[in-house]
């Protein structure tokens, strides 16, 4: 059983070569190259007899795996690299199309979807601490959203209400999550996330590609997954397909985080005192110097353009962000 690839002699065919797939009696699409490298490759299915009787063989690779799953078929090549690829079957302007893509490209696609610009829950501006050592943060350019940097006790991004953190998220991509589940990471940090009100994982990728790695075994994945959420499921794995959508699930968790919390203080406030989660939150991370230090400038207080800053700057800092749940709402 071979995958093979020819070279198309029609000469006016602007798809110069041949696919042959070895699914039942044979199937022969024209396609534009030898391999879905850089973007998915549209194929063009035509007869059987189309194949040549004596082919201009280009490719002739032996396959360990030729098998349909729904609209799609699943090719796996008996080579080290480059070994893996599906042919789609789909429809684009109402009409039905095939499409020959690698784990690469499918990488590349991006979902159909346009992000919304509408505030979440109706938050005028929503303040989102992101870790000092997240590398490449969201800058959440599209929302209505202010950031600052400070070290996290847990997770990337956070959210801060009355001095405590209600709130946080952890980032991960697809290649991070897999390193962090093996290593244990992982279960340290979905266990600090469950000690906040509420804690969340965010990933960058689709929960099937899981199954495509291929240095660790796809079922120790799953398994780990299914692990830590059954041992913490008040913390949730959600998978989402790109960098872009993770980013817009964070601000509209963090807002949804942001709403609940005020419901939660105003109740406290009309039923009368009574334990709740953001009782038991810990206290946000101090600001850094470079942010009480524009804060300062702001608000017409001297203060010097480097080392340390007066306790007394400090102090009207903390004054000024002692602002109840209820009063930001």
């Amino acid at each position: 059983m071979h995958l093979r690839i020819a070279r198309n002699p029609d000469q006016g065919s602007r798809l110069p070569y041949l696919l042959h797939i070895p699914l039942g009696a044979g199937l022969v699409f024209r396609t534009s190259d030898v391999w879905p490298r850089t973007k998915a490759l549209y194929c063009h299915p035509v007869p059987l007899h189309e194949w040549p009787e004596q082919p201009e063989l280009v490719e002739e690779v032996p396959l360990r795996s030729c098998t349909r799953r729904g609209a799609a078929i699943d090719l796996v090549l008996d080579r080290g690299r480059e070994n893996r690829s599906q042919l789609v079957f789909t429809t684009a302007r109402g009409r039905e199309v095939v499409f020959w893509q690698s784990p690469r490209t499918r990488k590349q696609a991006r979902p159909n979807v346009r992000v919304p610009t509408a505030r979440a829950a109706g938050i005028p501006e929503l303040h989102i601490i992101v870790d000092s050592h997240e590398q490449y943060p969201y800058r959440f350019s599209g929302q209505q959203v202010r950031t600052s940097r400070r070290a996290l006790p847990a997770g990337d991004y956070g959210l801060e209400i009355d001095g405590r953190l209600v709130a946080a998220v952890e980032r991960k991509s697809l290649a991070d999550l897999v390193a962090s589940l093996v290593s244990g990471k992982l279960r340290f940090a979905v266990a600090d996330l469950a000690a906040l009100p509420r804690g969340a994982v965010v990933v960058e990728d689709r929960y099937s590609q899981i199954f495509h790695t291929q240095h660790v075994r796809p079922a120790l994945i799953a398994d780990g997954l299914a692990e830590l959420q059954v041992r913490w499921p008040e913390v949730p794995i959600v998978f989402c397909e790109t960098r872009s959508l993770a980013e817009e699930w964070v601000y509209r968790y963090l807002a949804a985080a942001y709403v609940w919390a005020s419901t939660e203080s105003e109740a406290a406030h009309r039923v009368g005192p009574a334990d709740s989660d953001i009782d038991t939150a810990p206290p946000a991370p101090e600001p850094s110097t470079a942010e009480v230090r524009a804060w300062a400038r702001q608000q017409g207080l001297p203060v010097p353009d480097r080392g340390r800053l007066a306790p007394d700057i400090w102090a009207a800092w903390r004054e000024a962000h002692s602002v109840t749940v209820a009063e930001q709402a």
